[in-house]
């Protein structure tokens, strides 16, 4: 089982820019992401998400999160790498503010919003992000952020194994990046950047697909398979992601891969006093 895998919203930005919103993006937006819902309603629940809130997602992607949080009252804003994904985002909430730009240097005056989330957005290999997430959050701000768990014990694992497939360095990069998920590493990293009340909760998380080809098309449209393939190519990608789903086919049943994800919901301080 390969130890990590990036996400449909951040990493796949990058391959979206290098080969365009082509049929395997739509699938993936269309098929997959909708799946996400389960995440994105749970973290803004104990968030307490609501219509005073001024709300930030970073590598907010196509923007389905943002969507949500528009729902429930939320004034939203969102920043993705990707031009295209940005383009979705648009298209799903045109009066949203949503910029393409580097969330190491966010495009907001401090103390800007009142919550800040990012969806497997911020990884091991990209902690320093946290401190701009600080910057432009109000005194006593809200942040949540969602990473991988423990993936290796999730019962839904053998849908990330075609990962696996990807030359070694970039198998060991996905580990790197899934750091922030193990006990007590996303805990000191939020308050080393200076947050506080800083709290671990489970996230559920989801796949479903109607078959192993649907299930194969869709893993292939995400960054970690864009690795992947070019280390295999694709017809030896897709052919073992479909052989993986067959393993688990329920008769009359959905394929279901339900893993592991962890939510990290803080705070900045609300006096100088009580950030020491």
């Amino acid at each position: 089982m390969a130890p990590g895998v990036g996400d449909e919203r951040g990493t796949v930005g990058l391959a979206v820019g290098r080969r365009g919103l082509g049929p395997a993006r739509r699938r993936l937006l269309t098929l997959s992401e909708p799946a996400n819902c389960r995440e994105y309603v749970a973290l803004h629940h104990r968030l307490r998400v609501d219509q005073a809130d001024r709300l930030l997602d970073v590598a907010c992607g196509s923007g389905l999160a943002i969507e949500l949080a528009r729902l429930r009252g939320a004034t939203c804003a969102g920043i993705d790498a990707s031009p295209r994904l940005i383009a979705v985002a648009r298209d799903r909430s045109p009066d949203a503010d949503l910029r393409v730009g580097d969330m190491h240097a966010l495009p907001w005056a401090d103390h800007t919003f009142d919550v800040a989330t990012s969806f497997r957005g911020i990884w091991g290999t990209t902690p320093d992000a946290l401190a701009e997430f600080h910057r432009v959050l109000v005194p006593g701000g809200r942040i949540g952020i969602t990473v991988w768990g423990h993936i290796k014990a999730s019962a839904g694992a053998w849908a990330l194994a075609p990962f696996r497939l990807a030359a070694e360095p970039k198998v060991a990069n996905q580990a790197a990046m899934v750091a922030l998920g193990r006990p007590g590493v996303g805990e000191e990293l939020l308050t080393r950047y200076g947050f506080v009340e800083v709290e671990r909760v489970r996230i559920p998380f989801a796949w479903e697909f109607p078959d192993p080809e649907t299930y194969a098309r869709v893993l292939a449209a995400t960054g970690p398979a864009y690795e992947a393939v070019q280390q295999v190519g694709e017809p030896a990608f897709l052919e073992a992601a479909i052989e993986t789903a067959r393993q688990h086919v329920r008769e009359g049943l959905p394929l279901r891969a339900e893993i592991d994800l962890v939510g990290y919901l803080a705070r900045t301080p609300q006096s100088v006093k009580e950030s020491r």
